[in-house]
């Protein structure tokens, strides 16, 4: 399992798309998720430290594990299959160790409350993950390569898209 870092939640603004962005600080590959918009304000109100009324769905289920006498260890995204990510909730009670399937969203939000390590499988980020540009004189990518990566890559193109870019330019009156 390799230990990663939330680098960002990406937001398009032309559509209710959201990707959480994991990290391996290590290898510096990205894992991106894509998640829905709830789960995405879930893992930043908690990341940005703000503060809510009432208790959101993964505050409540912070609470049950809790009260239960469980304790969450870690969360793993576990697998990917037909482009689908899977997690696991690993949690002790009573000396007993305890998986719960997730999805990676929730499993991300609850982490982040409970202040627990994520992990992703190796099978996974080799599988999902994207490397940094590399150094100009790398080795150029065989015809295969190029194919894997583009197919990897072509599920972001369209989230990329959608972004509305105008929003970034300064109004002639802000200048």
């Amino acid at each position: 399992m390799i230990k990663v870092n939330i680098d960002s939640i990406r937001v398009s603004l032309m559509s209710q798309l959201r990707v959480v962005i994991l990290k391996d600080p290590i290898s510096g590959k990205y894992l991106p998720i894509f998640i829905g918009p709830c789960e995405a304000e879930a893992i930043a109100v908690k990341l940005q430290g703000m503060s809510i009324e009432r208790p959101l769905t993964h505050d409540l289920l912070k609470s049950v594990i809790t009260e239960l006498g469980g304790e969450v260890q870690h969360i793993v995204v576990s697998d990917l299959r037909q482009d689908t990510f899977f997690a696991q909730l690993v949690v002790e009670q009573n000396g007993t160790t305890h998986k719960i399937d997730s999805r990676p969203s929730d499993a991300i939000a609850l982490a982040v409350r409970l202040e627990v390590p994520i992990y992703v499988e190796e099978s996974v980020m080799d599988r999902a993950a994207i490397t940094p540009d590399e150094e100009v004189d790398a080795e150029p990518l065989s015809e295969d390569e190029q194919r894997d990566s583009a197919k990897r890559l072509s599920i972001f193109e369209d989230f990329v898209e959608s972004l509305d870019l105008d929003d970034l330019e300064p109004d002639d009156d802000e200048e």
